[in-house]
């Protein structure tokens, strides 16, 4: 069944804000991955690694999607294990005072048998730290 991961957390911040967090190298590295050369433009690829000495997984993303402070869409795959790709998708949607964040992944059945740290319970655990702790902490804690 191919079924998507979907995270929502509502963040205490306007959605400008959120967009600059999801778009801004700098903050990006603040909350989320450094990634030194990334601009918000289609069709831009950057890889990077998680945070940490380790370097164990190399990641890469390619922006197909971009709509200002409502969307942005993006591959996210493992060169080094597989070629094959997955889709995350960051909507923002205003939500009174707030912003109402849905993260969309789709496809990770591709990645399945990589291993466990490849596993829809993996990566929807680390989506709802990623949104629910990282993001929400650094937006709400400025």
């Amino acid at each position: 069944m191919k079924t998507p991961i979907i995270v929502t957390k509502k963040i205490n911040a306007p959605t400008e804000k959120v967009w600059k967090a999801l778009t801004d190298k700098n903050e990006m590295q603040l909350w989320y991955f450094d990634i030194p050369d990334f601009e918000a433009e289609i069709g831009k690829s950057f890889d990077f690694y998680e945070p940490g000495e380790e370097k164990k997984y190399l990641h890469r993303i390619e922006i197909l999607e971009i709509i200002e402070n409502q969307k942005l869409k993006h591959t996210w795959f493992y060169p080094s294990f597989s070629d094959l790709k997955t889709a995350v998708t960051w909507e923002l949607e205003a939500d009174g005072d707030g912003t109402k964040v849905t993260l969309i992944h789709e496809g990770t059945e591709n990645l399945k048998d990589l291993g466990e740290g490849f596993s829809n319970e993996s990566f929807t655990q680390g989506w709802n730290e990623i949104i629910g702790q990282s993001l929400k902490l650094y937006l709400e804690n400025q």
